[in-house]
């Protein structure tokens, strides 16, 4: 298992931050977003158990969507509205494409449509200094996995993070000032969430993720071109969540 310190890029862009920031472009929007989280719930609830204690992928989107204040109401009916005979039949799609700077990004959405969906997608794209790829074009350089994140103020040491990190099974810390990203797999990432939050409390975010395996370093000025992208992409109302390899 490794230990690695969190690093910044050269225009003081560190993952905690480019984490913690796509979570404030979505926190912006909180109505458009509480509707993304509820078709998540409701996705999952559909394809799986209505019980999250036996459904991960339902779990894991009520956490987020509790993580992001949406009533418990809301989330109550977005599971009932999975038995309904009306339930839209949205389907998951993944798109893939350079931005600005030809900096590699995923896009991860939940659309009923997707022949209205697709070329969406590529005219943002378009739009903002990027192109959208094939399918299979840039997944290869990103890894799939979960990452738990808990502030510096969960008052434990790096060693005995470790310590925690390597009790649970997990398979990578990496550790900063603004605090701690753990590292899974996505097939162990619910139960080490768990065992984690019974010792910790619940984190700060958790989520399965494309992580990139060579994140790229951008300027200010690059970055900010990017973010554009991003924020244009988190508007369209099928797009769940954006990746991009951005260090």
């Amino acid at each position: 298992m490794d230990t690695v310190n969190g690093t910044t890029s050269n225009s003081g862009h560190s993952k905690w931050h480019n984490i913690q920031h796509k979570k404030g472009l979505v926190d912006a929007a909180r109505s458009g977003l509480f509707t993304k989280l509820a078709r998540e719930i409701t996705m999952a609830a559909k394809l799986g158990d209505k019980n999250p204690d036996n459904n991960p992928r339902l779990r894991l989107a009520i956490l987020q969507a509790r993580k992001n204040s949406m009533p418990n109401d809301n989330i109550k009916r977005a599971i009932e509205k999975a038995s309904g005979a009306n339930t839209d039949n949205f389907v998951a799609v993944r798109y893939e494409g350079y931005g600005p700077n030809a900096v590699p990004v995923i896009v991860e959405a939940l659309t009923d449509n997707p022949r209205r969906t697709v070329p969406e997608i590529r005219n943002i794209f378009a739009k903002n200094g990027g192109n959208m790829g094939e399918e299979g074009s840039v997944v290869f350089m990103f890894s799939h996995v979960g990452q738990i994140m808990y502030p510096a103020s969960v008052g434990k040491t790096e060693d005995e993070m470790m310590e925690l990190v390597m009790e649970v099974d997990a398979d990578n810390l990496e550790s900063s000032e603004e605090g701690f990203i753990i590292t899974t797999k996505t097939d162990n990432f619910m139960n080490i969430q768990k065992a984690l939050a019974d010792k910790l409390g619940e984190p700060e975010n958790a989520e399965i993720t494309w992580v990139p395996n060579m994140p790229v370093d951008l300027d200010d000025e690059a970055y900010a071109k990017l973010e554009k992208l991003v924020d244009a992409l988190d508007d369209n109302d099928d797009v769940q969540k954006v990746f991009t390899a951005a260090a």
